[in-house]
C-alpha cells in the first residue's frame, strides 16, 4: 500500500485512528486528577464499542 492508504478500511477505521491520538494527546496535557478521569471515561467508551461491534466471521 502507498501513502494515505495505507492502515485505511472501508469503514473510517484510520480516520478514527486519528481522532484517537488526538484525544490522547489532549488528555495528555492535562493535570494528574484530570487526565486520569480522562482515561477512565476513553477506556469505558472503548470498551463499549468494542462490545457493540459485530463480530468477525
Amino acid at each position: 500500500m502507498q501513502g494515505s492508504e495505507e492502515g485505511a478500511t472501508p469503514d473510517g477505521a484510520a480516520g478514527e485512528d486519528g481522532v484517537l491520538v488526538s484525544r490522547v494527546r489532549v488528555i495528555e496535557g492535562q493535570p494528574l486528577v484530570e487526565r486520569a478521569e480522562a482515561y477512565r471515561a476513553l477506556q469505558a467508551e472503548l470498551a463499549q464499542r468494542l462490545e457493540q461491534a459485530p463480530g468477525e466471521a
